[in-house]
């Protein structure tokens, strides 16, 4: 519950209260139990980031009547949305700070095919992440992340069927078949444990233990040397990128706008309203700002009590043609490889890089993707790649997202998902809205406080 009463204030938008005979025009605030001044229900909102968090966050905030802009310093789904792999997976939605982390090792971590890979000449502040994130990989700290994200996990999947109702043109697909491969029963025992803990902290997940015969007879395209798999039930994948153009489009249609190429500077909190200042331009007045501009939330956010880093965890990926593309999605646990159907072609993606956003695409991480997967995939061309790519997932160090107010009353921040930021992204975009216009946040949201 949230609860929240009225006060006079002159620097929130107009509302009208009766007084004696006639009505008076007051200006009204809402004052959180926190004692932080809400705005009445914003009309102009600005939107920093058209990834799939920003644009649902736009989308759901239409829904209450408001009128949005969006700003993205490139272009929809320009960044982590577009060339990931797609899976809408609440059931697999964990912390990515977890004890198996720190089973890698420095030489391992430091190594251009490891699954995940630190550069030698690390900064400073990204040592003062991961020492941040080695803290949190711990089965007592994973556990407690663990329980902070299954109620919102719960909300992924029906967010995604409100933008589809609400009239967002894409499609989401049913994973009957999202097989979790291994080579050997040993190997397979680590993501039967997770499961277990998975479930224990109260999130709903279906499975099914497999031989690599059962495995193949699901997915013709496991070779031989596949002995043991996990089939999980109840889950979707998707085509990330054509999905956040139709959500854009829908924001478009609605009457918002999006503009594209417009990289924001600075954010100013004058008395009854926020302005956005972009590159070469004039600042625009809004009744609220949303940062969700990925790993770069921090630039804009840091100056209204956002102190949390938000660190780059690249990802990389490619498509390959396949003599018989899987029905749904395949998963490498072991070598941290992911595959997705995307029509007639495979998605693989992985990789956890953490190194800088704007660095090039390193031609070694693909090449250690390739390797992982050629042995494991039958039927994949996999020297026929198309779309390489590379994406900076924004991480934090506790592996749990940043949603919510911030000092300022007008300024909100969504971001921070990781790897789940497409799962996530509706359902982020959705409570957030909810806060924004009611002053009451979710109980989901509680434990992604932007300023703990």
């Amino acid at each position: 519950m949230c609860s929240s009463h009225y006060a006079s204030r002159s620097d929130w938008p107009n509302a009208t209260e009766p007084q004696g005979r006639g009505r008076r025009t007051i200006e009204v605030t809402r004052i959180t139990r926190r004692g932080v001044a809400m705005a009445a229900t914003p009309r102009r909102v600005a939107v920093v980031g058209a990834g799939m968090v920003g644009l649902s966050t736009a989308w759901f905030l239409q829904e209450h009547g408001a009128e949005v802009t969006v700003f993205d310093r490139r272009d929809v789904a320009a960044g982590a949305s577009w060339g990931n792999a797609g899976w809408l997976t609440p059931g697999l939605a964990t912390p990515l700070p977890e004890p198996a982390v720190l089973s890698y090792g420095v030489r391992a971590v430091l190594s251009p095919s490891s699954p995940v890979y630190v550069p030698p000449s690390a900064n400073p502040r990204l040592l003062r992440f991961l020492a941040g994130f080695a803290r949190h990989s711990t089965a007592a700290r994973w556990r407690r992340a663990m329980e902070s994200l299954v109620p919102i996990n719960g909300r992924a999947l029906p967010s995604f069927d409100a933008l589809l109702d609400g009239g967002v043109k894409a499609e989401t697909n049913e994973a009957g078949s999202f097989v979790a491969a291994y080579r050997t029963a040993g190997e397979r025992r680590v993501l039967l444990e997770e499961i277990e803990h998975i479930r224990a902290a109260g999130q709903e997940l279906e499975y099914e233990a497999l031989t690599g015969d059962e495995a193949r007879l699901l997915v013709p395209a496991l070779s031989d040397e596949i002995g043991a798999a996990i089939v999980l039930r109840g889950q979707r994948f998707v085509d990330p990128g054509a999905f956040v153009h139709a959500l854009a489009d829908s924001v478009r249609h609605r009457g918002g706008k999006i503009r594209t190429g417009a990289e924001v500077t600075d954010i100013g909190h004058q008395r009854g309203s926020v302005s956005v200042r972009t590159t070469g331009s004039d600042s625009e007045k809004f009744d609220t700002v949303v940062l969700a501009s990925g790993v770069w939330l921090g630039d804009l956010a840091r100056a209204f009590g956002v102190h949390s880093l938000v660190q780059a965890g690249r990802g990389y990926s490619f498509s390959v043609p396949m003599d018989r593309v899987p029905d749904g999605p395949v998963y490498f646990p072991a070598q941290r490889v992911a595959c997705t159907p995307l029509g007639d072609r495979l998605r693989v993606a992985g990789m956890m890089e953490f190194r800088s956003p704007g660095a090039p695409l390193d031609p070694r991480r693909v090449k250690a993707i390739v390797e992982a997967a050629r042995p494991l995939l039958r039927g994949a061309d996999l020297d026929a790649r198309e779309d390489e790519w590379v994406g900076s997932r924004p991480c934090t160090r506790d592996g749990l997202p940043l949603i919510g107010a911030t000092r300022s009353p007008r300024v909100f921040v969504a971001g921070g998902h990781g790897m789940w930021g497409i799962t996530l992204g509706p359902a982020t975009g959705r409570l957030l809205a909810e806060q924004i216009v009611t002053g009451c946040r979710p109980r989901e949201l509680d434990p992604f406080d932007p300023l703990r």
